[in-house]
């Protein structure tokens, strides 16, 4: 902190400005990918004279970029640091073959989701380029209740996780979105069971998900992999028949390549 901008340590409850710059940048998840400074402004909180400094430092550092209509968006650099991240790019690497394939062949999206904390976060999805999907979106974040591929994430996590998001808030999405804690828990058992997840319409009135885990090196599950069905007339049998293929095609080449565990 300087004495040339003292606000900067006084901003409401304590926030340094590591904290304010990762809000700032936090602000672009949940498919806003242009925003105006005040628009960053009013969904951190900062005033907008603190936003404006730390998002000039945050454009020379190339973390965001400024557009010729002055909205900013993620910049190039940020990207490249995060193309090292394991978890996310070595997964999505490895499975991307497996889930063209899936999707090729059913003519359904496929998607590849992790577990970060208590949301998922959508890592790689294929579909038609005509079909306008809004969600996932890759690079965002979920919750883990609703969705097949979350239900899967949510089934194989820790114990504190599960009891974290079955007595949190379970919002609902469609009349058919579990949100009672007895019939989830009966749901992840189930789940746990048989190996694979179907999500029908909980969370629009539309698609039916259906998911199985991806396991790594060390036998944990470290990913899920859905298709989004959108007609109830689908061969289901055949449907959870590829996915749980694909997912465990995906596994062996995880295991091949020596991918190991999920962090909890």
């Amino acid at each position: 902190m300087t004495a040339e901008h003292p606000e900067d340590a006084t901003d409401g409850p304590s926030r340094s400005v590591i904290d304010r710059a990762f809000a700032i940048l936090g602000t672009f998840q949940g498919g806003r990918v242009r925003q105006s400074l005040s628009d960053i402004s009013r969904r951190t909180g900062l005033p907008i004279a603190t936003c404006y400094r730390i998002v000039q430092r945050l454009v020379e550092w190339g973390a965001l970029e400024r557009d010729t209509e002055g909205r900013y968006r993620i910049g190039l650099r940020l990207w490249e640091v995060a193309s090292l991240a394991p978890r996310s790019v070595g997964l999505q690497r490895l499975a991307r073959p497996f889930m063209l394939d899936l999707y090729e062949t059913t003519g359904y999206a496929s998607h590849l989701a992790i577990r970060e904390g208590r949301e998922l976060v959508s890592i790689e999805r294929f579909q038609n380029p005509r079909r306008s999907v809004r969600r996932p979106l890759v690079g965002a974040r979920y919750p883990l209740h609703a969705t097949a591929i979350g239900q899967v994430l949510l089934a194989n996590a820790p114990a504190d996780v599960q009891e974290e998001v079955l007595s949190g808030e379970l919002e609902r999405f469609t009349p058919r979105t579990y949100t009672d804690r007895t019939v989830l828990e009966r749901l992840l058992a189930d789940i746990r069971r048989t190996g694979y997840a179907v999500s029908d319409r909980q969370v629009d009135n539309v698609h039916i998900g259906v998911a199985a885990p991806v396991r790594g090196a060390g036998n944990s599950v470290i990913a899920a992999v859905s298709l989004a069905l959108t007609k109830k007339d689908v061969d289901g049998k055949n449907m959870i028949h590829l996915v749980r293929l694909t997912a465990a095609s995906i596994s062996r080449a995880l295991e091949a390549a020596g991918f190991g565990e999920q962090d909890a």
